[in-house]
C-alpha cells in the first residue's frame, strides 16, 4: 500500500489524512499527527454522497472492472485491474494465509536481486515441518505458547526473519520492520518483487530486525503476564532460549517478565530456576530481577535465610537496597512486598527519603527556577470539589475510550426515508454485531484446539487481552466510519490494531492499580489550582512530584510499556479486517424488492492505482452506501482522546506521564517507525527536559469555553449550503454535476475522462473539507457550556501542539473565532485600543501603517464595526471583506460589548488578541548573524513604521527586472507591472525554511496564475526568471543569513555523508535528532494480500539529500519554539495568561503590553547567547571526538568536517538590544 505524499505533513512528520479522499489537503489541519488524525478521519456515515449516475445503475462487479489499459493516457487516478479478486471468505486457502490478488497486473517498480538464489516451496515446507516435528518431541505444549516460538524457529531455519505467520506459500520476511510505537503512521505499499521474498539469510542482521525481534517476544512474554499464564510464558521463553537466533536478542527483560509472572502467585522455586537459566546464558541478573525475587519472598513469606541469600547477592552484583525504591517501577502492592521482604531480616530498614528536586542549569533560567524570586502559582476560578467533579467526568470519558456525540447538522428536519433507513440500519447492525462475535469465538475456539497450525495462531494471546466484546466494538466502529469511496486496507489494518493496543494499555493501567494512585494524588494536585485552597510555591511538575514522594507507597506511576511492532498491529489488524469481511452480509434485495434476497458482502476487497502503485483497498457494497446515505444519521463517534479535556491537564513530568488521564501520549510526535528521538530522551537527564516539561504544561493549563454567539452563526450558515468566500465548506448537493456520459466507458473521449475526473476530484475535496468542519462545529457545540483544556506536546523539533487533532486554537479562521479564554480580566487603560488594533490587524488593510493610525482607521469605521456585531448577516457586512473574517466579526461583537459598557476599563473581557512575530525565521537568522540591514528589514531595529521584508524584496526584484528590461531580456519585458509583494511573499517566507528553486518556481507560477492579464504561455520562464531573482535579492538584503543557512546546510552534507544522522540540543536542553533514512521495504504476507511496509531504521544509511536541506529549517524551528518556550515561562511568572501558535502569541488585552515586553527580554536573552558556538562545539565533540576510528577514509572526513564545523559564520555589527525598543518586532 502506498500513502500518497500529499497526506503527508511537515509539522514534526505528523501529517494528515483528511477522511475519504487522498486529493485533498486543507492548510488548516497541518500539524495534526497521522495516526491520531487517522482514527477519526474515515467518513462519517451521515454525508450525503453523490455518487456518478453511472455508478448508481451498475452492480458492483461492473463498477469494480477497469481495463489495464485506462493506465496510459488517462487522467483516472483510479483504476481497478481486469480481473477483480473478492475476498474469497470461505475458501481453506484463504484461512491458510494464501495471499490471493492478480500479481501478474501489478507495476513492480525496479527490482533490486533479480538473480536472488530461490529455494523450492515444496523442500522448505518439509525442512520446516520436520524442524517442528523435532521440537514437538522434546515437550507437549500447550497451543498459544508452542505456536508463538514454534512457528518463529521454523521459520528462521528454513527461511530467515521471524513472522508472526505460517504460510504455506511465502515465508514472509515480516521481521525486517523498524519497531515503533503503535501511534505512528504506516507507509504502506503494495509488494514487490517476489524475488524480495526469497532472499537467504540465517538470522536478522540489523539492528532493526533484531530490535523487532526482541520487541515481538518481549510483547508476547507481556501478553501471557497480562493473562497470567505464568506456565505458557515460561515455557516460550525457554523455547526461545533454545532458538541460536532468539537466543542473541534475548535480554534480562524478557526473564524478568517471566519472574514477575511467578512472583504474583508467589512460586520462588520457579524464579530460582530462572536465575540459574540466566547464569548459563551469560546474562547478569539487574535490579528489576532482584525486585522482582524479594516481591515474591514477601508475597509466600519466606525465612529470613532464603531472603538473606538474595539480599547477599544484590549486593555482590554491585547494587544496593535503596536502589531498589529508587530506580524500580512497580505495580500494584509490589513496593510494600520488597520492603516486608527486607524488613524480615532488617527490622529496622527504613525507606530511602525522596530525592531533593534537581533544577534545571540553564542559563536562560536561572530566574525562573530561583528560590527567591518563586511566586504563588496563579489560581483557576474553580473550587476544589468543582475540579474534583471535572476530573471524574474526564475520567469516566477515558474509561469509555469513545465518545458519542450529536452532529450539528441534526437541527435538520428528519424525513420518512430517512426514519425508514436508520431502523433498518439499527437491525442490520444489530445482526452484524451477533455475527462478528460468533465468528470472533468460533476463530479463537479453532486457535485454541492443541497442534492445529494455522497463521493466526500466533495472535491467540492478543485476541484474549480484552473481552470478546470490545474487539467487536472496534470492528463494528470501523465499519461505520467507512467511507462510500473505502479506505486502504493497509491504513483499516493498522487502524484496528492501534485501537486494540490502546484499549490493552488502559486495561493494564487499570490491573496494576496505576489508575487509583492517580485519582489520589490529582485529588492533591488540584489545591495547587484551586481558588479555595492555599497559594503554593510551586510549577504544577514539582508539586506532583513532591505528592508522588510523599505517596510512598502503591504502583509506579509509568509502566514499562513494550510498544507492539508495526508487523503486530499490522497482523492483528488484518485478522480483525479479515474477520470483518467475512462475516458483514447484507440481503441484496434490502433496498430492490425486485432483486434476488442473497445475502452479499458488505464489504469488499479491490485493487486500485495511485501513480504507479497498485493498491489493496475495501470498500463498502453500493448498497449499504446508498443506506447509509438514506438514513442522514447525526450522531458522530470519537476515541476520548480527540476530545478537549474536562479537568487540567496531568502535568508532563517525565517523557513517558503526562497529559490525558489515561490515553497514552507521547511527549514527542515522530514519523513513521522512527524511535531514535524516543531513546535520546531515555538517556537525556531528566533536569534537561523540565523547562520543556513546564512550558508544555503552563500552555496546557490555559482554560477555554465557546464564544456562543459566533457559533450559532456559524452552524446556521454551515446548514444552509455553506459559504466558500467565509470558508464554510458547502454540502456535496452543491458539488458539480458531472456530464452525461454516453454508452460504456470503453466509448468515452479523453476530454470527457478528464472532465469526469475533475468532477470526482473536486466532490472529493468538497466531502474532506465538508467533513472536516463537521468534526470540529460538532465538537465545539458539544463543549458549547463546558470549560476545556488543551493538553500539549511536541513535534520532534520541540514545536508545540495540542493533542486533540480537530478542534483547537491552531486550527483556521473559523476554529480560532469561536474561542475565548475562560478566565475574564478587565480590559485596564488600554485594553480597548488592543482589541481595536487587533481588529484591524486581522483585517490585513493597514499593515504598512503605525499602531496609531489604525488605531485611528478603527475609530473612523466604528460604524461598520457596530454594525456588523449588532446585524452580521443582515447589514453591511463590513466584516466579510476582511482577511479573517469571523474573527473580525468576534472581535467587532467584543468591542461593541466593551465600548457600550459604563466603564470600558472595568469590562471583563474573555477575549485573546494575538501578537504575531513578523517573518519570524528572518528574525532568527538576522539576529544569528548580527546582520544589520536584515534585522531592520524584519523589524529588529525600532522605526516608526513597520517594515515589510516582502514588500523590500519585490522592490530589489523590480530593481533588477527593470534593468535586465533596459538591456532587452524579453522576459523583464514581459513582467513589467506584474511584479508585487503578493507574488514575491510566499517563496521569502519559505526561503528561510529551505524551499528550493523548484518549489520556490512553482509558488511564484501559481500566483502569476492568478493575475488574468498575464500570458500564459510565459508563466514557465517568468516564474524561472523570477525565482532567480527573489533568491538574488535575499542573498543581498540578508548576506548573513545565507551564509549562516549554507554553513547549516554543507555541515548537516558533510555528517549525513558519514552515515550519522544530525543531532543538536536546544539552548533549553531539549536533544534533537531528524529522523530522515533511506527506507526500505519489508513484504508482510497477510490474508488479503501481501502489504510492503516501509521500515526506515537506525541501521540504514541517513537520506542525505533531507538531512541537508532539513537541517537549515529545523534548526531555526527549534530556536522560535525555544523563544516562545521562554515567553511561556516568564509569563506565567507574571501571571498572565499565554498560549501561542508558534510565532503567535495569545493574551488577554490587559496584558499584551507586558507580553509583549517579556517576548523582547526573551529573544534578547536566546540571542545573546553563543548559539551557533556552542552548536559547532556540541556537534565536534560529536562527530569528531578522537574516540571516532582513525582509518584513513574516515580520517580525511573528519578533517574535512572539522574545518567546516569549526569555521562559524562571522557576524555582522547589529546591536540586538535595539530589539527591546522595536514597536514592530511582534505586533
Amino acid at each position: 500500500m502506498l500513502c500518497p505524499a500529499g497526506a503527508m505533513g511537515q509539522s514534526g512528520g505528523q501529517g494528515v489524512k483528511l477522511p475519504l479522499t487522498p486529493l485533498s489537503l486543507p492548510s488548516s489541519m497541518a500539524g495534526i499527527p497521522w495516526r491520531i488524525f487517522r482514527s477519526y478521519s474515515s467518513a462519517s456515515t451521515k454525508e450525503k454522497e453523490n455518487r456518478n449516475g453511472t455508478c448508481e445503475r451498475t452492480e458492483l462487479l461492473e463498477v469494480l472492472k477497469a481495463r489495464a489499459k485506462q493506465l496510459q493516457g488517462s487522467n483516472v487516478p483510479e483504476v481497478t485491474v481486469d480481473k477483480v479478486e473478492l475476498a474469497a471468505v470461505d475458501n481453506d486457502k484463504y484461512q491458510e494465509g494464501v495471499a490471493p490478488g492478480p500479481r501478474e497486473n501489478q507495476p513492480i517498480p525496479r527490482a533490486r536481486g533479480d538473480g536472488l538464489a530461490r529455494s523450492s516451496a515444496w523442500a522448505k515446507k518439509l525442512q520446516k515441518e520436520m524442524y517442528i516435528q523435532q521440537l514437538k518431541m522434546k515437550q507437549e505444549l500447550p497451543s498459544a505458547a508452542s505456536q508463538l516460538a514454534l512457528e518463529g524457529q521454523a521459520k528462521t531455519k528454513a527461511k530467515s526473519m521471524k513472522s508472526p505467520e505460517i504460510p504455506k506459500m511465502n515465508a514472509a520476511t515480516a521481521w525486517n520492520q523498524s519497531s515503533g510505537s503503535p501511534h505512528s503512521k504506516p507507509r504502506v505499499v503494495e509488494a514487490k518483487e517476489a524475488a524480495e521474498l526469497k532472499r537467504p539469510q540465517s538470522m536478522p542482521k540489523d539492528k532493526s530486525n533484531q530490535q523487532v525481534l526482541q520487541q515481538t517476544i518481549q510483547s508476547n512474554l507481556e501478553c501471557f503476564q497480562f493473562l497470567q499464564q505464568s506456565e505458557e510464558a515460561e515455557r516460550y521463553l525457554l523455547l526461545c532460549h533454545s532458538s541460536p537466533v532468539k537466543k542473541k536478542v534475548l535480554d534480562i527483560g524478557a526473564y524478568n517478565i517471566v519472574m514477575r509472572i511467578w512472583a504474583r502467585k508467589g512460586c520462588l522455586n520457579r524464579i530460582d530456576r530462572l536465575f540459574s537459566v540466566l547464569e548459563s546464558t551469560g546474562l547478569r541478573p539487574n535490579l528489576d530481577s532482584y525486585a522482582v525475587a524479594l516481591v515474591c519472598m514477601g508475597r509466600n513469606q519466606s525465612p529470613p535465610k532464603v531472603i538473606l541469600r538474595y539480599l547477599q547477592q544484590l549486593n555482590s552484583s554491585g547494587f544496593h537496597v535503596d536502589e531498589l525504591f529508587q530506580k524500580c517501577l512497580f505495580e500494584e502492592d509490589e513496593k510494600e512486598m520488597v520492603l516486608w521482604a527486607i524488613r524480615t531480616v532488617q527490622p529496622n530498614y527504613q525507606l530511602p527519603p525522596p530525592p531533593s528536586p534537581e533544577i534545571s542549569k540553564s542559563s536562560l533560567l536561572q530566574d525562573f527556577y530561583s528560590r527567591e524570586t518563586m511566586v504563588s502559582y496563579p489560581k483557576l476560578d474553580f473550587s476544589m470539589k468543582e475540579l474534583q467533579e471535572r476530573f471524574q467526568q474526564q475520567l469516566e470519558m477515558e474509561l469509555k475510550n469513545t465518545i458519542t456525540i450529536e452532529s450539528v447538522e441534526a437541527a435538520k428536519p428528519l424525513t420518512p426515508q430517512a426514519i425508514k433507513a436508520r431502523k433498518l440500519l439499527g437491525t442490520l447492525r444489530s445482526q452484524w454485531h451477533g455475527a462478528i462475535l460468533q465468528a470472533l469465538q468460533n476463530s479463537k475456539r479453532s486457535m485454541a484446539r492443541p497442534r492445529r497450525l494455522s497463521k493466526y495462531n500466533v495472535l491467540y494471546p492478543y485476541l484474549c487481552l480484552l473481552p470478546d466484546e470490545e474487539y467487536v466494538d472496534i470492528m463494528m466502529q470501523v465499519l461505520n466510519d467507512l467511507s462510500p469511496q473505502g479506505e486502504s486496507l493497509a491504513v483499516l489494518a493498522r487502524e484496528l490494531g492501534s485501537k486494540v493496543y490502546d484499549r490493552y494499555i488502559i486495561q493494564r493501567k487499570l490491573r496494576s492499580r496505576q489508575l487509583e494512585k492517580v485519582q489520589e494524588i490529582y485529588e492533591n494536585y488540584i489545591q495547587l489550582l484551586a481558588k479555595d485552597s492555599q497559594p503554593k510555591q510551586y510549577l504544577p511538575r514539582e508539586y506532583w512530584e513532591k505528592l508522588v514522594g510523599e505517596a510512598g507507597f502503591g504502583p509506579s506511576l509509568s509502566l514499562k510499556n513494550c510498544s507492539w511492532p508495526c508487523v503486530l498491529l499490522m497482523r492483528l489488524g488484518m485478522y480483525m479486517l479479515e474477520l470483518l469481511v467475512k462475516a458483514v452480509k447484507v440481503p441484496k434485495n434490502i433496498l430492490n424488492r425486485r432483486l434476488e434476497s442473497k445475502p452479499i458482502p458488505v464489504l469488499y476487497h479491490v485493487y486500485s492505482f495511485y501513480s504507479n502503485w497498485q493498491v489493496g483497498l475495501i470498500k463498502p457494497h453500493p448498497v449499504f452506501s446508498q443506506l447509509v446515505s438514506n438514513a442522514a444519521e447525526t450522531m458522530l463517534t470519537f476515541n476520548s482522546s480527540a476530545m478537549p479535556m474536562l479537568c487540567p491537564p496531568v502535568p508532563w513530568t517525565s517523557h513517558s506521564f503526562g497529559a490525558f488521564v489515561l490515553n497514552d501520549t507521547k511527549l514527542m510526535r515522530f514519523m513513521d517507525e522512527t524511535t531514535h528521538h524516543q531513546l535520546l530522551l531515555e538517556q537525556c537527564p531528566p533536569v534537561n527536559l523540565h523547562p520543556v516539561l513546564d512550558a508544555l504544561n503552563q500552555l496546557g493549563i490555559c482554560a477555554w469555553k465557546i464564544n456562543q454567539p459566533v457559533l450559532d452563526i456559524i452552524i446556521s450558515i454551515f446548514n444552509d449550503k455553506g459559504n466558500e468566500k467565509l470558508d464554510i465548506p458547502p454540502p456535496l448537493s452543491e458539488a458539480p454535476k458531472p456530464p452525461t456520459a454516453p454508452g460504456h466507458s470503453s466509448t468515452w473521449s479523453k476530454s470527457l475522462k478528464h472532465e469526469l475526473f475533475l468532477c470526482k476530484k473536486k466532490t472529493a475535496e468538497m466531502h474532506s473539507l465538508r467533513m472536516d468542519a463537521l468534526y470540529k462545529l460538532s465538537i465545539a457545540n458539544y463543549v458549547r457550556d463546558k470549560v476545556f483544556w488543551f493538553p500539549h506536546n511536541m513535534d520532534f523539533r520541540g514545536r508545540t501542539y495540542p493533542c486533540p487533532p480537530y478542534f483547537n486554537h491552531l486550527g483556521n479562521d473559523v476554529t480560532r473565532a469561536i474561542l475565548l479564554f475562560a478566565e475574564g480580566r478587565p480590559l485596564g487603560p488600554r485594553g480597548l485600543d488592543w482589541l481595536k488594533i487587533h481588529l484591524i490587524n486581522l483585517t490585513g488593510l493597514k499593515k504598512k501603517n503605525a499602531l496609531q493610525e489604525r488605531l485611528d482607521y478603527a475609530n473612523e469605521i466604528m460604524e461598520d464595526i457596530l454594525d456588523s456585531a449588532d446585524h452580521p448577516l443582515t447589514g453591511r457586512k463590513w466584516w466579510m471583506n476582511t482577511d479573517e473574517p469571523w474573527q473580525a466579526l468576534a472581535c467587532c461583537m467584543e468591542i461593541a460589548k466593551a465600548s457600550r459598557s459604563p466603564d470600558p476599563a472595568a469590562y471583563i473581557s474573555h477575549f485573546p488578541v494575538h501578537q504575531d512575530g513578523s517573518c519570524n525565521g528572518l528574525q532568527h537568522y538576522a539576529a544569528l548573524g548580527r546582520d544589520l540591514s536584515g534585522a531592520a528589514s524584519v523589524n529588529l531595529v525600532p522605526c516608526g513604521l513597520p517594515q515589510d521584508v516582502y514588500s523590500a524584496v519585490a522592490q530589489q526584484v523590480e530593481e533588477f527586472r527593470r534593468k535586465d528590461a533596459e538591456q532587452g531580456v524579453k522576459i523583464a519585458q514581459v513582467l513589467q507591472g506584474f511584479i508585487s509583494r503578493k507574488v514575491v511573499k510566499q517563496t521569502v517566507m519559505t526561503v528561510v525554511y529551505g524551499v528550493t528553486r523548484y518549489g520556490g518556481r512553482l509558488q511564484i507560477e501559481k500566483r502569476l496564475k492568478e493575475i488574468n492579464e498575464f500570458p500564459e504561455e510565459y508563466l514557465w520562464e517568468a516564474s524561472q526568471y523570477l525565482v532567480k531573482q527573489v533568491f538574488n535579492s535575499i542573498k543581498e538584503m540578508f548576506s548573513a543569513t545565507r551564509d549562516i543557512q549554507n554553513w547549516l546546510t554543507e555541515s548537516a552534507k558533510l555528517i549525513a555523508q558519514s552515515g550519522r544522522t544530525v543531532e543538536w540540543v536546544t539552548p533549553l536542553g531539549l536533544p534533537i535528532i531528524q529522523p530522515y533514512y533511506r527506507s526500505r521495504s519489508t513484504v508482510l504476507n497477510c490474508g488479503m494480500q501481501r502489504l510492503s511496509v516501509k521500515n526506515p531504521n537506525s541501521s540504514q544509511k541517513p537520506d542525505t539529500v533531507k538531512q541537508k536541506n532539513a537541517f537549515p529549517p529545523n534548526f531555526i524551528h527549534s530556536l522560535d519554539s525555544t523563544h516562545m518556550m521562554l515567553t511561556a515561562l516568564h509569563c506565567l511568572r507574571k501571571g498572565l495568561t499565554f498560549v501561542s501558535v508558534h510565532d503567535c502569541y495569545w493574551t488577554h488585552a490587559l496584558t499584551v503590553d507586558v507580553m509583549n515586553q517579556v517576548c523582547r527580554q526573551q529573544f534578547v536573552a536566546l540571542h545573546s547567547e553563543k548559539i551557533l558556538q556552542d552548536l559547532s562545539e556540541f556537534m565536534l565533540e560529536k562527530y569528531c571526538s578522537s574516540s571516532s576510528s582513525s582509518t584513513a577514509p574516515i580520517a580525511h572526513w573528519q578533517k574535512r568536517l572539522m574545518e567546516q564545523l569549526s569555521n562559524v559564520p562571522r557576524t555582522g555589527e547589529f546591536n540586538l538590544k535595539q530589539v527591546m525598543d522595536s514597536t514592530y518586532f511582534f505586533s
